[in-house]
C-alpha cells in the first residue's frame, strides 16, 4: 500500500521529513482536512491549529500558526509560519499566552490591534491543543 512522504518547513529550519506516513490531518483555511496516499493535487492555506501525522498506531502531533500545505503525488509539503512538536510545547507558557491575548482583546483597541491579538490567541490555542493531545 502507498504511503506519504511529509516535509514540514518553517523559515528558520526543517522541522521534519518523514516517510511511511498513512494520513496527514491539517487545519485548512476552510476546515480540517485529511490527506491519504493518492490524494488529488492540492494547495491550500493553513489556519493556526494542529497537524497530525498518523503511522500505524502512532501519531506525531505538531502545532502550526498558519502557512500553506501542498499535495503533489504522495508528497505532502507544509510551509508553516511557525511550528512546534507537541513534546516541545510548555503548556503553562501557552496558557499564559492565551490569557494575555484574551486580556488584550478586552481592551479598547484599533482594528489592527484586535487582529494581532486574535492571531496571538489562535496560535496559543493551537499550542494548547497540541500539548493536550500529546498528554491526553
Amino acid at each position: 500500500m502507498a504511503k506519504l512522504t511529509v516535509e514540514l518547513v518553517i523559515p528558520e529550519r526543517h522541522v521534519l521529513a518523514e516517510e511511511g506516513v498513512d494520513v496527514v490531518v491539517a487545519p485548512g483555511i476552510d476546515g480540517e482536512l485529511a490527506v491519504l496516499p493518492s490524494h488529488a493535487p492540492l494547495v491550500t492555506e493553513l489556519s493556526p491549529g494542529v497537524v497530525v501525522l498518523q503511522r500505524g498506531g502512532e501519531e506525531d502531533i505538531l502545532a502550526v500558526s498558519g502557512g500553506f500545505l501542498e499535495v503533489l503525488g504522495d508528497t505532502v509539503t507544509v510551509l508553516a509560519d511557525t511550528s512546534e512538536r507537541s513534546d516541545e510545547i510548555d503548556l503553562e507558557r501557552a496558557q499564559a499566552a492565551r490569557d494575555r491575548a484574551l486580556e488584550a482583546m478586552s481592551l479598547t483597541m484599533t482594528p489592527s490591534e484586535v487582529l494581532e491579538a486574535r492571531i496571538r490567541l489562535l496560535r496559543a490555542l493551537a499550542r494548547i491543543r497540541a500539548a493536550r493531545r500529546r498528554s491526553g
